[in-house]
């Protein structure tokens, strides 16, 4: 049996995903096989294993962490919200169906049995499991039927670390709260407290751990300052999207109300003089060097909100001078139609931006597959990134292919042969020579595609930008997560985590 801690949080986006990864790369570092598990997590940023099984990426990004690949295990069941009220509910990496919450509420507990199935895999690979929960397990509305919080680490026998964020105050209500609402034998479970992203002299703090600790019977395991990393992160409250201010090369990124994926574009993000905006407003919009689409949950209502506050005039406008690239989604958006007969969506069609010679008819079974291979034979502003290597993958609902070939079209009606190279080739592009579309996610992390695109946007602008200063991507990464396991070595106390491990026991 694997020995297990666990992960929880006072609320969403207190950084439970970074520790967990810390704490997994620390493990690593010490010996030992580690492998993360969240049980349920609730995300549109979402990843095709080898099997072309999907997961969500924020236990991909904690496998890194362990330096093992991801495996669907991980998080047997994922939740993409559809709109406010409900999500596509994916259950061991394969679509379940779509469901209002209330359902999901009363069905959820029927997981169980794929809850313990996964972990018991995980547990046949790993000498030491990190779990992470998800929100708060303070939510009182939502304790029965538990499967993600106190209810899963009863399920696999796991102690606790609860972990508050003090940067946006309230910590220490954040922390007593959350304990004064569990029953006694969840507060039990709870072994230390963590507090994260302080900022300033700890000294100062000191008093009020004294009465945290006094006040809540549990010990305080560590303060971790905030810490400047480039890592991935949970999609709901993540702080990517308020990064302002403009580097030599400005990057402009569409962020739909339901924007998938973005993590597509993490890798121009480690780059010292690019800057990556999501902006949401034709008045954010301004004048960028290049702009992407990215994927969307929603992809005719995304480009009918588009088409509402003239975000789609201005980035036509825009294409006229500057690349446009749309992935996945976006890829969809720029073609001249997206057809939905089956109502994967919402019915009916809806024209496109008409920049791309492609139109899209959604369909009801998801492709899901990892591909790899060089994009060949691109012309127009990109094409130096002809012959650059790409290892990615491919997640959509919808058949792409050109329209006006009539050697493309096998009968009336069907313009969409299946898809994603109808050139033979990974990005598509049009007669417009700024206008590109693909459905590979993960297309830029490989290699040095990234940087041959700053380079021509950098040489658009008269600039010069230093031969050699990008650094492949996943050594970047592997630095960040060493940078991550330093920092917290630092300021959690290892040797009472050590102590806290205990092994699991399935009920």
């Amino acid at each position: 049996m694997a020995k297990v801690i666990m992960i929880q949080g006072t609320m969403s986006n207190a950084g439970k995903s970074l520790l967990v990864a810390g704490l997994c790369r620390i493990f690593k570092q010490d010996g030992y096989r580690v492998a993360p598990f969240k049980s349920q997590n609730m995300a549109l940023n979402s990843f095709i294993t080898e099997e072309g099984l999907e997961m969500g990426r924020a236990q991909v990004m904690q496998a890194e962490a362990a330096g093992i690949k991801p495996m669907v295990c991980m998080n047997p069941i994922l939740l993409k919200p559809t709109n406010h009220i409900g999500s596509q509910v994916i259950v061991n990496g394969e679509v379940l169906g779509n469901m209002p919450a209330r359902e999901y509420f009363a069905y959820k507990k029927q997981l169980i049995p794929d809850i313990k199935k996964a972990f018991r895999k995980l547990e046949e690979y790993a000498d030491i499991i990190v779990i992470e929960g998800a929100g708060s397990p303070a939510e009182i509305n939502l304790k029965q039927n538990d499967i993600v919080n106190m209810g899963l680490a009863k399920l696999v026998d796991a102690p606790v670390l609860l972990v508050g964020d003090i940067d946006r105050g309230g910590v220490f209500a954040q922390l007593l709260g959350t304990l004064m609402l569990l029953e006694e034998d969840e507060k039990k479970r709870v072994k230390g407290l963590i507090i994260n992203k302080f900022r300033g002299d700890k000294s100062i703090l000191d008093p009020g751990i004294e009465m945290l600790e006094e006040k809540g019977k549990v010990p305080v395991t560590g303060v971790v300052p905030y810490m400047e990393l480039k890592l991935e992160d949970e999609d709901s409250l993540t702080e990517r999207f308020n990064k302002k201010g403009a580097g030599l090369i400005d990057i402009a990124v569409i962020r739909y109300p339901r924007i998938s994926n973005f993590t597509d574009f993490n890798v121009f993000e480690q780059m010292e003089d690019v800057t990556v905006r999501y902006v949401t407003s034709v008045g954010e919009l301004q004048h960028p060097d290049m702009v992407f689409l990215p994927g969307s949950k929603n992809t005719m209502g995304d480009l009918k909100w588009m088409r509402q506050n003239g975000l789609e005039a201005a980035i036509k406008k825009l294409a006229e001078k500057i690349p446009v690239f749309g992935i996945c989604g976006g890829y969809q958006m720029l073609g001249c139609e997206i057809a939905d007969p089956d109502r994967v969506e919402e019915g009916g069609s809806i024209r496109g931006m008409e920049l791309l010679p492609v139109s899209t008819v959604l369909k009801k079974e998801k492709k899901r597959c990892q591909v790899e291979g060089v994009v060949n034979g691109l012309a127009g502003s990109l094409a130096a990134i002809s012959g650059c290597a790409y290892n990615g993958y491919e997640i959509h609902m919808g058949e792409t292919g050109f329209v006006g070939c009539e050697d493309l079209m096998q009968e009336a009606g069907s313009r969409a042969q299946e898809c994603v190279n109808p050139d033979n080739s990974t990005v598509v592009s049009g007669s417009n020579p700024n206008v590109y579309g693909s459905y590979v996610h993960g297309l830029f992390d490989l290699g040095n595609m990234a940087a041959a695109i700053v380079q021509v946007l950098a040489e658009k602008k008269g600039i010069e930008i230093e031969e050699g200063v990008f650094e492949d991507y996943q050594t970047f990464k592997e630095k960040q997560y060493d940078k991550l396991a330093d920092t917290l070595r630092q300021y959690l106390n290892m040797e009472e985590i050590y102590g806290m491990l205990t092994e699991a026991h399935l009920e």
